[in-house]
């Protein structure tokens, strides 16, 4: 799911961080913040990490440091029914979450200050000098938006009960950028989450504003992205290898749990094993991809629209991938899949579910 992530895959994560270089003729600096040399100095080079000079980036630069929300109130108060609903759709089981001394989910903190489909209709909403910046990248043709990455820090837990407050400032806008994707600027922001006027987290959020890249007829087909595979989760990468879907199990409460994880969300044991599951499950619920296209993901490979679920295994636990077999308009909630692992080029092979028969 594009801008979110679908964790065991991103959506679109097609190597656009900050850090990204381009490639091919005409490919940007790579170090963000430069925009050319100090003056009196040499003539660039290319190895220095400077660019030839940028006009727009010169105006998107003065918009840091300036506020991109001020005095944003949260809608809802912290409550028991979001955090239901966020652990139910999470499959996250911990005890912290329920009864009287019940906190929310650390990584909810930026779901208490999202204005939902109508926006924050108090005034509260994006401020005047975010519209002029995104205003600017949209007239020099920046018109495409992706989600690249996010970090937060946690300073103290979430209740029931607590008033969300928050402020958002436009922290950094890179330097122009060329990635697979495009070319384009990426703008950082940085909210600071209030509980009851007390700092309780801060959520740093970067997107990348890009003109999207010419595909030219001889052009190498596209890729699905890498997955990122580490030393938690390998043991899952080594069953797809070998055509099996593995699910952790705690030993100590054998509570299944996936994706796989370094502890335990129920019990908090370190100690685990896996089981294969048996391959059948039901969509849970999905989306449609419409845009960005991504080519890898499209069965004729023109990037059109595809479908994204959230498939719930017969064994209880739930898994992000596509469901293949009928048209992405023709997936439903409660449509039975079976699982299969599909090979989207020489070098990586993933798991996705089939429609069942009569789906």
């Amino acid at each position: 799911m594009s801008g979110a992530d679908a964790e065991g895959g991103r959506a679109g994560a097609e190597a656009v961080g900050p850090g990204a270089a381009g490639s091919g003729a005409g490919a940007d600096a790579v170090r963000p913040g430069v925009a050319g040399p100090p003056a009196g100095a040499a003539a660039p080079r290319p190895e220095d990490g400077y660019a030839e000079r940028d006009e727009l980036y010169a105006q998107l630069r003065a918009y840091e440091g300036r506020a991109a929300a001020t005095a944003g109130r949260g809608k809802d108060l912290v409550n028991e029914p979001m955090i239901r609903h966020w652990c139910e759709a999470m499959g996250d089981t911990s005890p912290a979450y329920r009864g009287p001394d019940a906190v929310a989910p650390a990584t909810m903190l930026q779901a208490w200050t999202m204005g939902g489909l109508s926006g924050h209709t108090d005034g509260t909403g994006r401020s005047a000098a975010y519209d002029e910046m995104f205003a600017l990248l949209d007239g020099a043709g920046y018109t495409s938006v992706v989600a690249t990455d996010c970090e937060q820090e946690y300073l103290r837990p979430l209740r029931p009960g607590d008033r969300i407050t928050f402020d958002t400032v436009i922290e950094s806008v890179s330097a122009r950028k060329t990635t697979k994707l495009g070319t384009g600027y990426f703008v950082t922001t940085r909210t600071d989450v209030h509980a009851d006027a007390e700092l309780a987290g801060t959520h740093r959020f970067r997107i990348l504003k890009y003109r999207p890249a010419r595909r030219t007829a001889d052009a190498a087909p596209a890729l699905r992205p890498r997955p990122v595979v580490n030393r938690d989760n390998a043991g899952f990468w080594a069953g797809v290898a070998e055509h099996r879907l593995l699910i952790q199990r705690c030993t100590d409460c054998a509570t299944l749990r996936l994706p796989w994880l370094p502890g335990c969300n129920a019990c908090g044991g370190a100690e685990w094993d896996t089981v294969a599951a048996d391959g059948a499950g039901t969509v849970f619920s999905h989306v449609v991809m419409h845009h960005p296209s991504f080519p890898a993901f499209a069965p004729d490979g023109e990037g059109g629209p595809y479908a994204v679920a959230l498939v719930e295994l017969a064994e209880g636990v739930r898994i992000v991938s596509n469901v293949i077999g009928v048209p992405y308009d023709k997936v439903r909630v409660g449509m039975p899949v079976r699982l299969e692992f599909l090979r989207t080029d020489p070098d990586l092979e993933l798991p996705v579910f089939r429609a069942g028969e009569g789906g």
